[in-house]
């Protein structure tokens, strides 16, 4: 089985909201109320027209998305991260099936290498401040938590990001 990413069309919305909705109903089954609301549709729509929401497949079957943009959150990042150095993702989810084994990890090295071609010397990303699981996942993928940004406004808040000098895109990088 290969695993592909591509870029979704304003056509496969449900999609994207369907393995959003698959997620937010695993993490409740976990006990972990994160994602507990309806898929934020207004902005998945604009990052499918946008060419910035992807789809991972296997098989030509969806296992998982991904959002990378450029939107650093200001209410998260501050001038002084630069945030004009980093491209950012934003609702990353996978399907919980045998088929999709390893595609998180795929999908955020793919991230890093689009960030690298880009020409931006960081990968980041903001997660729920009360996951540690979800923190440790992404501390064994490389990146490193920064802080943590208490809003009482909001759940998200803790701040990670990796370097792009872990890149490994033969064909999303520039000439070094």
């Amino acid at each position: 089985m290969t695993l592909t990413i591509e870029a979704a069309g304003p056509d496969q919305l449900p999609i994207v909201e369907a393995l959003l909705s698959e997620a937010s109903a695993w993490l409740a089954s976990r006990g972990i109320d994160q994602w507990q609301y309806p898929p934020h549709r207004d902005r998945i729509t604009r990052a499918l027209n946008e060419g910035v929401c992807f789809l991972a497949l296997v098989d030509r079957n969806p296992v998982g998305t991904i959002q990378v943009d450029t939107f650093a959150d200001p209410e998260f990042w501050t001038p002084e991260d630069k945030p004009e150095t980093a491209l950012y993702v934003h609702r990353m989810a996978v399907r919980r099936s045998p088929d999709s084994r390893g595609a998180g990890a795929t999908m955020l090295d793919w991230a890093v290498d689009r960030a690298a071609g880009a020409e931006k010397a960081w990968l980041r990303l903001d997660a729920w401040k009360d996951n540690p699981g979800l923190h440790r996942y992404y501390e064994a993928k490389g990146f490193t938590r920064l802080r943590v940004v208490d809003l009482p406004h909001r759940r998200s808040g803790a701040l990670f990001q990796r370097s792009t000098s872990t890149a490994r895109c033969p064909d999303l990088c520039p000439a070094h």
